[in-house]
């Protein structure tokens, strides 16, 4: 359901904008977000985009470097990496949960930097940073 692509091998300082395409019918009651898992280390919350209002999120580690946003139309979220660091090398899911419950989407929301919250996941594109 979810295709991310725009991975690459870049230098540091350098950009990539991944993107993250979902097949299911947009739900305006969806989160999606970004994680990243790098070598040897735990899956970690990077951003998360509420589709309802737009709000968004971010780990404090890309917080200023990255942009998340979504295009409604295409069910399709993006994610705009800008200086990025060689510890920013990782490979970068996207996921998803929707619900039509407003309670629930509240509940997402608060919960929307653990990988639990979202069922749906990516195949994961690898993002390379050298230094």
């Amino acid at each position: 359901q979810l295709q991310a692509s725009g991975g690459g091998s870049v230098q540091a300082g350098e950009s990539l904008r991944l993107s993250c395409a979902c097949s299911r019918r947009t739900s305006s009651l969806q989160i999606m977000a970004w994680f990243r898992q790098g070598p040897g280390k735990e899956r970690e919350f990077v951003a998360a985009i509420a589709w309802r209002k737009g709000n968004t999120d971010y780990a404090d580690s890309v917080k200023g470097r990255s942009t998340i946003s979504r295009d409604n139309a295409k069910n399709t979220m993006y994610l705009q990496m800008n200086s990025l660091k060689p510890e920013d090398t990782a490979v970068y899911y996207c996921a998803i949960e929707a619900t039509t419950s407003f309670l629930k989407y509240v509940s997402m929301w608060k919960n929307r930097g653990a990988a639990s919250t979202y069922p749906y996941w990516g195949q994961g594109t690898q993002v390379t940073v050298s230094s």
